[in-house]
């Protein structure tokens, strides 16, 4: 695929990725994940709370819980349940991964992360680089999809 149209699929992705992270009960941030194969969606995830907890991600002092799930996390594991598999897909991320999600990310056989925001921890990205995945940090409020 040529590089620009690449690109504007990429962009279009993480757009899609931000509406779904409005799914997120999360107070505190709100991350959105679409794994993409071959065109196509096939897994998405958003940070919340396991399946059979309540909706609450934050504690009374405003503190994320620890058992709260990454977006990327929710989007691999759905992956787990269905006929699908990753191996050489696209995870498109509101926000860079941290180095767990990270690390599910390189075990889940994805070969692409693009992402729309940077956190201040980096480790996550490093270790992604360092496995030798493609990571391209992207901000759609930065790109106009559809002048170029």
């Amino acid at each position: 695929m040529e590089l620009k149209k690449q690109r504007q699929f990429d962009l279009r992705y993480l757009m899609m990725a931000r509406i779904w992270a409005q799914n997120s009960y999360c107070q505190r941030r709100q991350v959105g994940a679409l794994v993409v194969k071959e065109g196509m969606i096939i897994s998405d995830g958003y940070n919340g709370t396991p399946s059979g907890f309540e909706n609450i991600c934050e504690d009374d002092n405003g503190l994320t819980k620890p058992y709260v799930l990454h977006a990327e996390a929710n989007a691999i594991t759905k992956l787990a349940r269905s006929s699908n598999n990753s191996d050489g897909s696209t995870i498109y991320i509101t926000a860079s991964p941290c180095i767990e999600c990270a690390k599910l990310i390189i075990q889940a056989g994805i070969r692409r992360v693009v992402y729309g925001e940077k956190y201040r921890l980096t480790d996550g990205i490093e270790l992604l680089e360092r496995a030798g995945i493609e990571v391209i940090y992207l901000n759609p409020d930065d790109n106009d999809t559809e002048k170029e």
